[in-house]
């Protein structure tokens, strides 16, 4: 008869033990690796602009439909700050990069960090102007045809007559793109329409406001302005209004966020050719995840404008209670 130690057949058992579990314990970690999300960095122009904040939270959205999530953060207008965020993703191993350069050409060489790295790169509504560095697609608005629309409104108001100036932004494609179109549009209708002055607003308001101050005493007889966004169609409008000039001069915006549509309806701005962030967003996320799953990805995805006047605002069912004409200050 042998007889086993009880200490013996415990030590046996906890060696069993221990051996299953050492032997599930990689798969244990692949399960939850396996379960782990993937993430797509995005980072935009800035999240102070409606614009911007609603392209990306329809991206991110969107995103989570194919099981994604996203990460989204503002580059300030700082094409410094941008390139470091660029750089954050790529330590972080995100999936993918959405991009509205705060730069399009200063964007470059980060773009080109994240193409070394093996992380594909997106840009939505603002495209990269450095031609080494690779973007699987560019979404956005079709600027240049806005353009063409910005011009066209602002002969319908003017009619054959007056001078016009440019509250530009020119770091940025999609504006270059925009004013590239309003100038074609001019030129094309050989209209004596003359653009007399092309300035940097920055795409701000107060700081567009102080521009077109200094554009109103330069040009007295000045019959419309150009600007290349809402905020910066509303600073106009407050300078004019300081000015007791805004009766006499047409303001053309472009965008179409709630309060340029709302100063449309006032009679404030003469009409927008608006874009469709949402949908921008939407596309751009359709776009990273189909390349992300292996699918072909058009390069190139232009979204239309439409030209936006007063009386579409006042059929607009969207829009709440009207504006007062930006405070002069």
């Amino acid at each position: 008869m042998v007889c086993r130690s009880p200490l013996r057949i415990l030590s046996v058992s906890m060696l069993v033990g221990l051996l299953l579990c050492v032997g599930c314990g990689p798969a244990d970690q692949s399960f939850q690796r396996s379960t782990v999300r993937p993430v797509i960095g995005i980072s935009v122009l800035t999240l102070t602009n409606p614009f911007f904040k609603e392209l990306a939270d329809s991206l991110a959205a969107e995103a989570a439909t194919r099981g994604y999530d996203a990460v989204v953060v503002s580059g300030d207008v700082d094409p410094a700050k941008q390139q470091n965020q660029i750089k954050d993703f790529i330590v972080r191993r995100v999936a993918a990069i959405v991009l509205n350069p705060c730069g399009s050409t200063a964007v470059g060489p980060a773009i080109r960090e994240a193409n070394e790295a093996g992380i594909p790169v997106f840009t939505a509504d603002i495209g990269c102007l450095d031609p080494e560095a690779k973007v699987v697609a560019h979404i956005a608005t079709d600027n240049e045809r806005g353009g063409h629309e910005a011009a066209e409104a602002m002969i319908e108001a003017l009619g054959n007559r007056g001078k016009v100036a440019i509250l530009d932004f020119p770091e940025v494609e999609s504006v270059i793109l925009r004013t590239k179109g309003f100038r074609a549009e001019l030129a094309a209708r050989t209209s004596p329409i003359e653009v007399v002055a092309c300035l940097p607003g920055g795409a701000e308001r107060e700081k567009s406001m102080k521009v077109m101050q200094d554009i109103l005493q330069a040009q007295p007889d000045l019959a419309g302005v150009f600007a290349i966004n809402d905020p910066s169609a509303l600073g106009a409008v407050a300078a004019l209004e300081k000015a007791g000039r805004l009766e006499d001069v047409v303001v053309i915006g472009f965008d179409g966020q709630p309060d340029g549509k709302r100063a449309i309806r006032d009679g404030i701005i003469y009409a927008d050719p608006i874009q469709f962030p949402d949908r921008i967003g939407r596309q751009a996320a359709v776009a990273v995840c189909d390349y992300l799953e292996g699918l072909e990805v058009e390069p190139v995805q232009l979204i239309p404008t439409a030209l936006y006047r007063q009386a579409d605002a006042e059929a607009d069912t969207t829009l709440d209670e009207p504006i007062k004409s930006p405070e002069a200050s």
